[in-house]
């Protein structure tokens, strides 16, 4: 007999849709099992009126043919040989009336009893576990809604543990319930199989010794084949009371072994959360917006498929795509006063979901996987310890670690040495070239037990020292390309470039240097280090302005600039090295925590793989600003000398005037008058006559 198929009563706790899809496959099984049994049923019933007719019908034949010699034929009537063969034939016919009612009796007993028994026991069974599975799973269902109602503002202890203590039930319940109709089914296999061997073992038996008794001819292949499909059918029978005496004993085992999880949110201390997790399924409340504030949940199966996050309904024979999750952000979020609510917003921010978990674990265990989803740590040979490499290193990161030195000295391949004075130059910095960090420690980077801003400040409720106030900005709402009207000139009017890409702040905080772009890379491994150990998700989505004069930071909802950050004032800007949608930028400000009065702040920013393409905008337009400088000093400086010249022609012209009024004869005095040049015009004076000395000996 080939093997049997059966359901995984190990899976009941975890009510699956795969789980509920087979069950559905097994339930329709079983349904087809019903209606061809009755059929079969039917059918054989036929037989069995059929041989009863045949038997009384024998009988009947039996005794016309003994009366046929009391006929009166108008011809032929007196035909002995006639007579005395049918008489003959009444005696065979008459045996074989006997053996028909024999044969009766054995089809009643052997066909008609099991599949009897079969119809009217078993599968009334499966219907009655049917219905009270479906009960018990309602209840649940229900008890699983109350329990998500329950306010996270106001807890009620004795509504929480009566919701818990219905759930609980209600759980155990179905769980119990889904057991027995497993095993239930799962017995379904094997009698069906001897529901269908035995009626007919019992008939050709029947058929059998109905045949051996009229004749010894019967074949001994026959006989045999029969002998073998009851041994057969023996040996399935052995089998069926084995593995029913497993599964008992499985349901016992688990039903101690899955106690404690049948509350909703077990004890964190007996079962710890995996953060190294890169693939999770469960039943998770999805967020339905279905108007302006109103909005409803659904609960579904959500489980990970690679980089894409599927879910799956009830009924359903296969799940569907929820989201794609590469590169996607998560974080914890305030819902509706529901409790485990996360965020899932997708890496070009054009698509979120809001997803409610059950238990505190689970709410931690997906935002993690999630999380280690993102980064594409599936797609290594080795994603769990990848995970778990990645997690250490995060906690790890908040330790003081060697210098750059000694770092970059460790990655340099071997029988390769380093200039002792070797000078680069850095894309980011605004310098023509900086030294080379050769023996410059964290310590020199980033000042001691700096805390890290991971929210940006609005300038509402607090300025940024030299941003905000120095450009008028204050919580006025903006036009990111610019303003027009009103009289007055806008401050991007002379900017020459202006591009807007969409950023998230992941945190600033102050550095002690600003010549070099490991500073950047230093500030984004403490930041994201922080991040994961103190479980942030959270990330402010922005507008990033860049123009020539200065970066703004503007909100993408009420358009109000949220921060301003003076080009000339940004100092170094960096990308990461492998992942390019980060990057940061270092703003000197006057100020901050150190003595002096100015101070260096290091932003990092996430954007979407956009982050060497602002750094090039960044340097483009403040190679563009400082060529504007450039023209505007030229052009003030030609304007000055142009004035300079104005003036000396128009002092030459008074003199000459001057010099012109005096030599007439009329107006000269006895005493003699002369002419008091101020020293401007004599000195302009002494300047023309020795330009034009200089021209003559040209």
């Amino acid at each position: 007999m080939p093997g049997i198929d059966k359901l995984p009563i190990e899976e009941t706790l975890e009510d699956s849709p795969q789980t509920r899809s087979l069950l559905g496959v097994f339930e329709e099984d079983a349904t087809a099992i019903s209606n061809y049994m009755n059929q079969l049923y039917q059918a054989m019933h036929r037989i069995y009126d059929a041989q009863n007719e045949l038997s009384a019908a024998t009988h009947l034949t039996s005794k016309l043919l003994k009366e046929y010699e009391k006929q009166r034929f108008p011809l032929g009537g007196d035909d002995e040989v006639m007579s005395s063969t049918l008489q003959q034939f009444s005696k065979v016919i008459d045996e074989l009336s006997s053996c028909h009612a024999v044969l009766s009796t054995q089809l009643a007993d052997a066909m008609m009893f099991p599949i009897t028994q079969f119809k009217e026991r078993d599968l009334k069974e499966i219907l009655t576990l049917k219905e009270v599975f479906q009960i018990a799973s309602n209840d649940h269902d229900a008890a699983i809604n109350r329990y998500s109602r329950l306010s996270k503002k106001r807890e009620n202890d004795k509504v929480k543990y009566e919701v818990t203590e219905d759930v609980y039930t209600s759980r155990k319940k179905q769980h119990q319930t889904m057991m027995h109709y497993f095993c239930a089914l799962n017995t379904l296999q094997y009698k069906k199989k001897i529901a269908l061997l035995e009626p007919l073992l019992g008939y050709m038996q029947a058929q059998i010794s109905f045949f051996k008794m009229g004749s010894e001819n019967l074949s001994e292949q026959l006989e045999e084949f029969l002998t073998n499909i009851g041994t057969s059918v023996q040996n399935v029978r052995r089998e069926m009371d084995n593995d029913v005496e497993t599964m008992q004993q499985t349901i016992e085992d688990l039903e101690v072994a899955s106690d404690p999880l049948y509350v909703p949110d077990p004890d964190p201390t007996k079962f710890p959360v995996n953060r190294n997790l890169t693939r999770k399924a469960g039943y998770l409340n999805a967020r339905n917006k279905t108007g302006l504030v109103s909005s409803t949940w659904d609960r579904q199966f959500y489980f990970t498929q690679g980089g894409n996050l599927m879910s799956q309904a009830r009924g359903d024979v296969a799940g569907g795509l929820a989201m794609d999750i590469d590169n996607c952000s998560v974080m914890a979020v305030d819902c509706e006063d529901r409790r485990y609510c996360f965020q899932i917003t997708s890496f070009d921010g054009k698509k979120s979901s809001i997803l409610q978990a059950e238990s505190k674990k689970d709410h931690e265990e997906w935002i993690c996987t999630i999380n280690n989803i993102s980064k594409q740590i599936y797609l290594s040979e080795n994603p769990e310890e990848i995970a778990a490499r990645v997690n250490q290193s995060a906690l790890e990161a908040v330790t003081p670690s060697p210098s750059f030195q000694q770092r970059h000295e460790s990655l340099r391949p071997a029988g390769q040495s380093r200039p002792p004075t070797a000078r680069t130059s850095s894309s980011g910095s605004l310098g023509s070239e900086s030294t080379n960090l050769a023996a410059l420690s964290l310590d020199s980077l980033v000042a001691p037990d700096t805390p890290i801003q991971f929210d940006i400040i609005s300038p509402v409720c607090e300025d940024q020292p030299g941003q905000a106030k120095a450009f008028g900005q204050g919580g006025r709402r903006t036009n990111p390309f610019g303003e027009s009207g009103g009289g007055t000139k806008s401050e991007t009017e002379d900017s020459i470039l202006h591009q807007l890409f969409i950023v998230r702040f992941l945190g600033s905080m102050e550095v002690k240097s600003d010549d070099n772009p490991d500073v950047v890379y230093e500030t984004m491994r403490q930041i994201l280090a922080a991040r994961a150990i103190h479980n942030i998700f959270r990330m402010t989505e922005s507008h990033l302005l860049v123009t020539c004069d200065c970066l703004k930071l503007i909100d993408p909802q009420t358009q109000v600039t949220r921060l301003t950050f003076p080009l000339p004032s940004v100092v170094l800007y960096a990308t990461h090295q492998e992942n390019k949608r980060l990057f940061g930028f270092v703003l000197r400000t006057s100020g901050g925590r150190s003595e002096s009065n100015l101070s260096s702040v290091c932003y990092i920013f996430e954007s979407n793989n956009e982050g060497e393409k602002i750094c090039d905008s960044v340097g483009l337009d403040r190679r563009a600003s400082e060529k504007q400088k450039e023209i505007e000093r030229v052009k003030e400086k030609q304007q000055k000398e142009l004035s300079k010249q104005k003036q000396i022609e128009k002092d030459l012209e008074e003199q000459s005037r001057l010099i012109a009024a005096s030599s007439r004869p009329n107006q000269a005095s006895s005493e003699g008058q002369f002419v008091v040049l101020s020293s401007s015009q004599s000195e302009e004076s002494d300047l023309g006559e020795e330009g034009k000395k200089r021209e003559s000996e040209a």
